[in-house]
Parts: structure tokens; C-alpha cells; sequence
């Protein structure tokens, strides 16, 4: 074992530390927990959950300072270095710390950060895999990785994150599963055949679970595999190792999902990971209307690529 490789916290302990130092964060204001609403919008097969800011007092503010705040001010400001001690919940390892996500939409959202600044647009590495599972060996969650600007991330310092699963009391604990039954278990990279747009599904093995650590480098080889499988520069191939173009990536325990990107927006509307799981976050009524308008899947495959001709 590398010394890269080492996890500080004690076993069975993470998910008791979030929940304690969420409440301590939220009586302390460190942590600003948003109100939302939800609806579901069906499209094309899909229940896409679509939460709304409740607050007009709040909608301001996120238009403001606070939702935007890691991608304006605090981009001059690395939020990260040194990062606010009320939001911290763990060492992870020596390349990584656990700390809450300021500005929380989703309950017990962590993030997962970098110790030493690296660029948002750098590639992930075996360390990075290493302390998702970590976390994710602790409880059942969704991660999520936010390749750059365009592919929604709010800061320029590397983080991943995890939000609890289910997404929500109601369905299928992530939205987009429906279009998983009909995936291929035989092939080691995939597509779904719902999606209209690039992207690249891998399903992991049953027992992925039995060692964090081996977890972590099995899913680092797909991640590799799956970028080259979409066109993009994997590790092996990158000698500078940034990112060759932006993307979302999803993990959960049973399967990992690819998108290449080309914007953040579809309208007014901010897409990150979360999206392409079928969780969508929305400011204002507005927003709402034009999601009904065009459909959640329209907005996926706007702000996603194409296909490549076979020709």
C-alpha cells in the first residue's frame, strides 16, 4: 500500500461525522441549506426530479452571492485554501479532505477535496478514485465529478463530490435507472440507448464493494478506458494531464456513466452531473417553464455532443 493510499478515518464513521457536523454547521450559519420545492417532469420515459428555490428572499441571494458565489468571487478566493474549519468532516487521506458543501440544495452534499490546489480540468488519478471510495464504502451514494466550466463546475479547485442516495423519497433512487435495465451486462463499455446524446456506461462488478481500495482501481482503469472510448485523452495518454475537452462523470456502486461536454447552459439554466442522473436544479418559475417547455432530455442533449458518423 502507497502511502497515498492510507485512510485517516476510522471505519463506520463517516456518515455519523456528516450528519453531526451538518447540524453544527447549520447553527453556526457555516452551512446554508436552501429550501426548494420539487416537481417531476416525465420525458421521453424518465420521472426527472426538478427542484425550485421556495425563497424570493433566497432567489436573490443565489442570484447575488450565495449559489453563485463559487463561480464568481470566490473563484478569485479559493474557498478550499484555507478552507472554512465549521464545514470540515474528515481526513481522508494525505491528498484528500472531506468538508460540507456550503451551499447545500441537496441534504448532506460532500465534497471531496484536494489538500494542494490542482485545476478543476485536471484528470482524475488512482488517489482521487482512492478517496471516493473511501466515502463511498461508508454509505450508499451518488458521486459525481464536474469536468470543468462547462460541464458545471462552480470552483476552479479539484474537488469531487457525493450526494446521498436515494435522490428522493418518491421512485427509483436515481431517476435516469429505468434506462439502465436495457444496458448490456456482457460488454465492459457501453451506451444507453435512451440517450441521444455522447456518452459512455459501464457497469461494475457485484462485488466492487468487498475492497475499497481494489474499487478504486478498477473504476480508475474504466474511467481511463471510458474517456478514450468517448474521444477524449485518458491519463495513459496525456502527458500534461488536463482534460482534452470538459465532461460529467457519475459513479454509484453498481455502474459508471461519461458525457463529454460543450457548455454549462441550456437557456438560463445551469447543467452539471447531477442532470444527467435526472436531478435538475432550478432557480425560478421561469426556469421551470421553459424545462416543461422543451423537455429535461432536450436540455441533456443540448449542452451534450453528438454521436460521431460511423461513415
Amino acid at each position: 500500500m502507497s502511502k497515498n493510499s492510507k485512510i485517516f478515518f476510522n471505519k463506520g464513521t463517516l456518515w455519523q461525522d456528516i450528519v453531526q457536523k451538518t447540524q453544527q454547521a447549520l447553527d453556526t450559519g457555516a452551512l446554508l441549506s436552501y429550501p426548494t420545492d420539487h416537481e417531476f417532469v416525465e420525458d421521453r420515459g424518465i420521472r426527472f426530479l426538478v427542484r425550485i428555490l421556495t425563497s424570493l428572499q433566497l432567489k436573490d441571494a443565489a442570484k447575488q452571492n450565495s449559489l453563485e458565489d463559487y463561480s464568481a468571487s470566490e473563484k478569485a478566493v479559493n474557498p478550499f485554501l484555507p478552507y472554512d474549519e465549521r464545514l470540515f468532516v474528515a481526513d481522508i487521506s494525505e491528498t484528500h479532505v472531506a468538508l460540507l458543501n456550503k451551499f447545500n440544495v441537496v441534504e448532506y452534499h460532500l465534497l471531496i477535496v484536494t489538500r494542494h490546489f490542482e485545476k478543476q480540468e485536471t484528470l482524475l488519478t488512482l488517489q482521487d478514485f482512492t478517496a471516493l471510495w473511501a466515502c463511498m464504502s461508508e454509505y450508499n451514494g451518488l458521486g459525481f465529478y464536474n469536468g470543468g466550466d462547462a460541464a458545471g463546475a462552480s470552483q476552479p479547485h479539484k474537488h469531487l463530490q457525493i450526494v446521498p442516495l436515494p435522490l428522493f423519497s418518491e421512485g427509483p433512487e436515481i431517476p435516469i435507472e429505468p434506462l439502465l435495465t436495457g444496458v448490456s451486462s456482457e460488454e465492459r463499455l457501453s451506451i444507453i440507448s435512451g440517450f441521444p446524446f455522447l456518452h459512455v456506461f459501464a457497469r461494475l462488478e457485484n462485488d466492487i464493494m468487498a475492497s475499497p481500495s481494489n474499487a478504486a482501481r478498477r473504476t480508475f482503469e474504466l474511467y481511463s478506458a471510458m474517456l478514450s472510448h468517448a474521444c477524449l485523452e485518458s491519463p495513459s495518454s496525456n502527458a500534461i494531464k488536463i482534460q482534452s475537452a470538459p465532461y460529467c462523470l457519475l459513479i454509484t456502486r453498481k455502474w459508471m456513466l461519461l458525457i463529454p461536454r460543450f457548455k454549462e447552459f441550456f437557456d438560463s439554466i445551469s447543467i452539471n452531473s447531477l442532470a444527467f442522473a435526472g436531478s435538475f436544479f432550478v432557480r425560478n418559475k421561469e426556469q421551470m417553464d421553459t424545462l416543461k417547455k422543451y423537455g429535461p432530455m432536450t436540455a441533456l442533449n443540448s449542452v451534450a455532443l453528438p454521436f460521431p458518423n460511423k461513415d
